[in-house]
């Protein structure tokens, strides 16, 4: 479980190939906490932690993940959103993120204001299912809220401190992103879509 608050921007040291799965070396402050197995929160997917060394430890992604997500397109020098699962005693700042990544969205547009920037997303039919006006949504693991919202995009505002900390920054139209609709939102959809069988 997840909050969507980033943690920390890591970097991709190394990218190899593993019998058809991605094994990705990160660099991050905390890789030296890391436990073995431990749940860690990358573009918003999670993975488990295979422990390195010093300030670099190592991730698998598997075919399922790689289909789904945006990751089979880092590149080494990469910045990755990151986040460690949630403590029984932390803080809920963000929303409840699962790290189970419902699939990704094309940025199509950006536009730079006075105080912050707002992305555009398209978004499929089915997506629109799942995303109401001013709901949350993880976008790249970020917890964020619909600013806008028509029949075929979605828009989020990104304040400074979440540009500046996340991979927000380098984000160019055109690139893919992750997303995870609201949990709550898929069960009432799926709960909504039995009852008229």
């Amino acid at each position: 479980m997840f909050t969507g608050i980033i943690e920390e921007l890591g970097i991709v040291k190394n990218i190899a190939n593993k019998k058809g799965n991605m094994v990705l070396t990160i660099e991050a402050s905390f890789a030296k906490k890391l436990k073995l197995n431990e749940s860690v929160s990358h573009n918003g997917a999670c993975l488990s932690v295979i422990p390195a060394s010093g300030k670099q430890y190592k991730v698998m992604a598997v075919q399922e993940t790689l289909d789904k997500t945006n990751l089979k397109h880092l590149k080494k020098g990469d910045k990755i959103n990151l986040e460690r699962s949630m403590s029984a005693k932390g803080q809920m700042d963000g929303h409840f993120v699962l790290g189970h990544v419902d699939g990704v969205a094309k940025c199509t547009t950006i536009k730079k204001l006075k105080g912050s920037h707002i992305f555009t997303f398209a978004g499929s039919k089915s997506d629109m299912n799942y995303i109401v006006q001013k709901g949350s949504i993880a976008i790249n693991g970020v917890s964020l809220t619909i600013a806008k919202l028509t029949a075929t995009s979605f828009s989020v505002a990104i304040i400074p401190y979440t540009f500046k900390h996340t991979n927000f920054q380098d984000l160019k139209v055109g690139e893919f992103v992750n997303i995870e609709f609201d949990v709550l939102g898929k069960y009432v959809v799926q709960y909504l879509s039995k009852l008229k069988k």
